[in-house]
């Protein structure tokens, strides 16, 4: 019994080493999760890249539309 415990650590290692080298290897299903993730990165990326450079601007416009729309209602 306290043989066993003694080899835990060095079982322990070579299961788990063997186990992530086999999870990085394994390319089966990645290529779907990684496309889905890298696309909603991409579509976060350009609503914060439009509203940084077009905010002001739309905000403004819109604040026209509004201002017009009251001057115009009696």
């Amino acid at each position: 019994m306290i043989l066993k415990l003694w080899y835990l650590p060095t079982v322990m290692r070579i299961t788990l080493t063997t186990f992530f080298h086999n999870l990085r290897e394994d390319e089966r299903g990645l290529s779907g999760v990684v496309v889905a993730v890298l696309l909603i990165l991409v579509a976060i990326l350009a609503v914060v890249l439009i509203w940084t450079f077009l905010g002001s601007w739309i905000r403004d416009m819109w604040d026209t539309i509004t201002q017009q729309s009251n001057i115009a209602s009696p």
